[in-house]
């Protein structure tokens, strides 16, 4: 695997910007493992400043529910991840589920500058390749950032 595409798969394995998968916390396998660097390419600054790669990665009938409130679909993303491509973002946290053989729901913790969201994206299989059909970040309250996301209903 070369040092420039994000890796998955060993206990703790770290891709870029600090980025950490564990599988023990899913059953891993080849569709998980390419749907976590599915995702991690679309926080890559350079993939994020290409629309041909970003739209590759894209269902056509993509739809985004953005932490800020805002609903975008494939072509509008699009747009938006070149205007905001110099800044990085790390996932930790990253927790694949199977839905059914053809759908991965992956959910994860994002971090940029001081901000925190937690994101949930689903993937699904079109002929032999991942395309993400939907993704939503939700917005932590500054309170919440030091606080890890445990799956748990916060009280």
């Amino acid at each position: 695997m070369s040092a420039d595409r994000p890796h998955a798969g060993e206990t703790g394995s770290i891709g870029r910007g600090g980025t950490t998968y564990d599988p023990r916390m899913a059953n891993p396998g080849t569709d998980f493992d390419r749907v976590v660097a599915h995702e991690l390419e679309l926080l890559d600054p350079r993939v994020r400043d290409d629309p041909e790669a970003v739209r590759r990665l894209l269902c056509a009938d993509f739809t985004e529910f953005g932490s800020s409130g805002a609903v975008w679909d494939r072509e509008t993303i699009t747009t938006a991840t070149v205007s905001d491509a110099s800044e990085r973002i790390t996932a930790t946290e990253l927790r694949p589920a199977r839905i059914d053989s053809d759908t991965i729901l992956l959910t994860y913790t994002a971090h940029r500058g001081g901000l925190k969201t937690l994101r949930s994206s689903v993937w699904v299989r079109q002929g032999e390749e991942w395309r993400l059909r939907h993704h939503q970040g939700t917005p932590c309250p500054p309170e919440a950032a030091d606080r890890p996301h445990d799956g748990k209903p916060q009280s």
